[in-house]
């Protein structure tokens, strides 16, 4: 009969390699049974790894665009808001205009006046609001204020009115000679001076009012949908509610005839009408954008659930199984440190 001789050193080594091994799988299997998923999933999967790291892109592609549609959705909320105070303060400067047609009573062409000088200044406050640093309605040009207000001192905008009623006329608007002033040259000063300057693409309106782009930022709020996310003060409704305030601010106070004030206030009001529907048609447009936005996300978030479900069923692990192992290799671990005590005290000294 042979023996061999095995020292407790190497049996100690063998006990040691075995909780190290053990204290391994058992980190891996907390993971697992907090998670929910392979804590190696490369190890677990093999080559089907791709198709995970594939879809996990997919999952943090349309969270960004639910990130980035937030900011989107902030956006057209304070361009909506800023137009329908405009709306609104258009529609004010028209109930006056009509209210008050056809008057020649001088506190009430006072009442006119005040009013629209108000609703331009509101709506001047209301086109320059920002979000985050950006101006909502200066189309791309978003770090420049798109409506430059009338009433500054050394205004370009008013400086050309004057200039252009000086040079229709001969005299300024402020000259007494403006009671001499027929309707028909009155119309005429409106139709070929005020009209050229404010709706023409070659008139005073980007040097002297806008400093807007005339192209509407744009946002992707899916893979394949691109929105217009903002408005822009180059618009008609802009050029006509500037139109028919300055008309009324400059004009309907003065010492016209009777005749001219009326070619004057009816030619105010139909500009105010054409106005409140051009600012309205933008914000039918914006409100067409934030329902696409709105559709969009509830398509990316059911996209991701669906992703999420397919990850699941590849890397998911059973919780209950992970939670049974821990405790397997707990005790495996108890017993293993309990062996390891007993060896170590192993020696020949004390069986002596």
């Amino acid at each position: 009969m042979k023996t061999s001789f095995i020292s407790n050193l190497s049996v100690q080594n063998a006990m040691r390699s075995t909780i190290n091994s053990v204290q391994a799988e058992l980190i891996d299997s907390q993971k697992e049974a907090v998670s929910g998923v392979y804590s190696n999933i490369g190890k677990e999967l093999g080559a089907t790894t791709t198709r995970s790291l594939n879809l996990h892109t997919e999952v943090s592609m349309m969270e960004n665009l639910l990130k980035t549609n937030a900011v989107v959705e902030q956006r057209l909320s304070s361009t909506q808001t800023a137009l329908d105070t405009i709306s609104n303060t258009a529609q004010t400067g028209l109930n006056t205009l009509v209210a008050l047609s056809g008057s020649n009573d001088d506190s009430q062409l006072a009442t006119v006046e005040r009013t629209m000088r108000d609703a331009l200044e509101q709506a001047t406050s209301a086109a320059n609001t920002s979000v985050n640093g950006e101006y909502v309605l200066s189309g791309i040009n978003t770090d420049e204020a798109p409506l430059a207000d009338y009433f500054a001192d050394g205004s370009p905008a008013r400086q050309a009115f004057v200039d252009a009623f000086t040079s229709h006329f001969g005299f300024a608007p402020d000259d007494a000679a403006v009671s001499t002033i027929a309707a028909d040259d009155m119309q005429d000063f409106i139709t070929n001076e005020l009209e050229p300057m404010f709706l023409t693409e070659d008139g005073d309106w980007e040097a002297n009012w806008s400093n807007a782009s005339d192209t509407s930022t744009t946002a992707r709020i899916s893979r394949t949908e691109v929105i217009q996310s903002s408005s822009t003060t180059i618009t008609d409704g802009f050029r006509y509610m500037a139109m028919a305030s300055v008309m009324s601010i400059e004009m309907l106070n003065s010492n016209f005839s009777a005749a001219s004030r009326n070619v004057v206030s009816n030619a105010a009001i139909s500009y105010m009408g054409q106005a409140i529907s051009g600012v309205d048609a933008d914000r039918s447009q914006l409100g067409l954008s934030q329902n696409r936005v709105a559709q969009a996300n509830e398509t990316l978030q059911a996209q991701i659930d669906i992703v999420k479900l397919n990850l699941d069923d590849l890397e998911g692990v059973d919780v209950y199984e992970a939670s049974n192992r821990i405790t397997a290799l707990s005790n495996q671990m108890e017993i293993s440190y309990s062996i390891t005590a007993r060896l170590n005290e192993l020696s020949l000294v004390n069986a002596l």
